[in-house]
């Protein structure tokens, strides 16, 4: 198909709400759902009948959490091992197990059977809620999409999240980080608005504050192009750990109170936790709020007031990690904060009073820029990226352009050490290279293993994949050399390979994939197994909607039979039939099994023919 032919959406793939755009009729436009919110839960429940998506998990919740899945996106591209893992699942009340190679697992009852499902595969769920709801919008199948992710992602997670929207029947045409997601926003916002500087470039500094991360990015703007200058991230703490700060406390609160340990009850920390994030919210715009629990464990109610200046204190380390990321950010762009021209905050949690204080006095008591929706425009500039990509924009977007960098060094093992080959925030796309000598004589191969991190030590790092380069000519020690080259593409996706300094012609290996990443045959399988699924909601659905219309019918029915000035306009033989009738729909109200659902919907087409309704 032409380019342009199709819509591309742009979809911010958030940990505990997603956001799905589209560029529509010259303007950007974010779409509610059916339910009409414009953000969808990010979260996937399983019951005994059906598979829930989005705004309809979040009221059975309470009675299924062992199978209610929220957060998915911590764990992805990330070993079972991992210390936030580790930290995260404490959290969490579905079970989650080391699968093969550390992945890890997520285990859920569904329709009574067990099932195994990866984070790629929870997320791809979520993706593909958000793909129906814009599905529902356009009146068309959508194929494309570009989708967000936080800054700091290693390669592994951003392949997973590539991986997720295959899955989920996408094609991912490109990942883009969250915060230059949002400086995007920004910058075309104030471009339609007429309002852009043209007094030369702009230093913008993104502070992006969700619910399990902190990024910070730090852009220039210039007639169009967006350049990345630097950016840190933190996946040790986001929105949820504010709460979680605050569910420790009142766990505390309520042993102190009532000699009760509630820690291990999975209901009354689901419904504390509830109570908690509201609070969270309630104490942005209010300087007290309270906690009221009723019968919160057996018989025992809870109630406990937090003020503003408690929650503070709870969270005051993680506001201090907030003006320190801030720090490193500027320390690594070598710019100022003298010199930063807007200071923009998105994400939920940027809208605490605390966080909005420090940023204010850090930068010296400059005004913050509002003007973005903090729960949109990571969203929103995702779909300016998509319609860039689609040919569909116009000539506003004829001049954008986005220069981004990668977030982490990259670099190959040599005694032990990192050799970095990229530099943290060196701008992407890009090629380099560096050249090895052989460390023994007569060394015909390498073993070459390929990290990602900061640390001086590779051990401290992530390997990201290893392979032997082979066919080097034996020498002296330190006479033959390699070149090993690293290409990343603007999506921060990479490739390593190597040749002979004098090879001719060139001969280049390519660097296996992350070990624990699917394979090709591995993806297909769970496409197909996607479409089960989703085979599988559609005639959960449609039973549903059939059930709604009988029980619908038979209670106008009883009305009728109930009411003698409307049954008398019927025949004996008529009203015996609606009595018999209603007698078999009342065995199947109350569950007898041999009386079905396609039973009852061949009584009515019977009863359509005495002209009832």
């Amino acid at each position: 198909m032409a380019r342009g032919e199709e819509p591309v959406i742009g979809i911010d793939l958030g940990t505990m709400y997603s956001c799905v755009g589209v560029f529509q009729n010259g303007h950007v436009k974010i779409i509610a759902s059916e339910h009409g919110g414009r953000k969808t839960p990010s979260c996937v429940a399983f019951t005994d009948t059906e598979r829930l998506i989005g705004e309809a998990v979040i009221d059975q919740a309470g009675m299924n959490a062992a199978n209610t899945v929220f957060n998915a996106k911590q764990l992805i591209g990330r070993k079972f091992s991992d210390l936030s893992v580790q930290r995260d699942i404490k959290n969490w009340q579905c079970k989650v197990f080391s699968g093969p190679l550390e992945k890890p697992m997520i285990l859920v009852n569904y329709k009574g059977e067990e099932k195994q499902f990866s984070a790629e595969e929870i997320c791809s769920m979520v993706l593909v809620r958000m793909k129906e709801i814009a599905e529902k919008h356009l009146g068309t199948t959508v194929r494309n999409a570009v989708i967000t992710v936080p800054a700091y992602y290693n390669d592994s997670q951003r392949q997973a999240i590539r991986d997720a929207g295959t899955i989920a029947g996408l094609k991912v045409m490109r990942t883009i980080a969250e915060p230059t997601a949002a400086a995007v926003a920004y910058g075309f916002d104030k471009k339609l608005a007429g309002i852009v500087s043209s007094d030369g470039e702009k230093n913008v500094l993104i502070f992006d504050l969700g619910a399990s991360n902190c990024n910070v990015s730090l852009l220039t703007m210039e007639d169009g192009i967006f350049e990345v200058k630097a950016t840190h991230g933190a996946s040790q703490f986001g929105g949820e750990d504010f709460v979680n700060r605050m569910v420790n406390h009142f766990v505390e609160e309520f042993r102190r109170k009532n000699n009760k340990d509630i820690s291990g009850n999975a209901k009354c920390m689901r419904r504390l936790k509830k109570e908690c994030e509201k609070a969270k919210r309630l104490l942005s715009s209010v300087p007290v709020t309270n906690i009221y629990l009723d019968y919160f464990y057996y018989d025992d109610s809870f109630s406990a007031n937090i003020t503003r200046d408690d929650f503070n204190e709870l969270n005051k380390d993680l506001f201090e990690s907030c003006v320190e990321l801030v720090k490193k950010c500027l320390r690594d762009a070598r710019i100022d904060k003298r010199h930063i021209h807007e200071v923009v905050p998105v994400g939920g949690s940027s809208r605490i009073p605390k966080v909005q204080q420090l940023l204010k006095e850090f930068f010296n008591g400059k005004e913050l820029s509002m003007g973005l929706n903090t729960d949109e425009g990571v969203a929103y500039g995702a779909t300016v990226q998509a319609a860039v990509l689609s040919g569909r924009g116009d000539e506003r977007f004829q001049d954008l352009m986005l220069l981004d960098v990668n977030p982490l060094s990259l670099g190959i093992d040599i005694n032990g050490e990192m050799s970095v080959i990229i530099p943290k925030n060196y701008n992407i796309p890009a090629k380099k290279f560096k050249i090895f000598p052989t460390t023994t004589d007569n060394q015909v191969a390498v073993f070459i293993q390929v990290f990602e991190g900061e640390h001086k030590l590779t051990k401290h790092n992530k390997l990201l994949g290893k392979f032997v380069f082979s066919g080097i000519p034996p020498a002296p020690s330190g006479v033959s050399k390699y070149i090993v080259y690293f290409d990343i593409d603007a999506d921060g996706l990479f490739n390593v390979s190597a040749e002979n300094e004098n090879s001719e012609p060139l001969e280049e290996i390519k660097v296996p994939t992350y070990e624990d990443r699917f394979s090709k045959e591995e993806l297909k399988k769970l496409v197909q197994e996607a479409k089960k699924y989703k085979a599988d909601d559609e005639e959960n659905k449609k039973k549903m909607e059939a059930r709604i219309a009988v029980e619908s019918y038979f209670y106008n029915l009883k009305n009728i039979i109930s009411d003698e000035r409307l049954s008398s306009r019927f025949g004996v033989a008529s009203r015996k039939k609606m009595k018999d009738a209603i007698d078999i729909e009342n065995l199947w109200s109350n569950g007898n099994q041999f009386v079905k659902l396609e039973n009852l919907e061949e009584i009515i087409k019977e009863l359509k023919g005495l002209a009832i309704f």
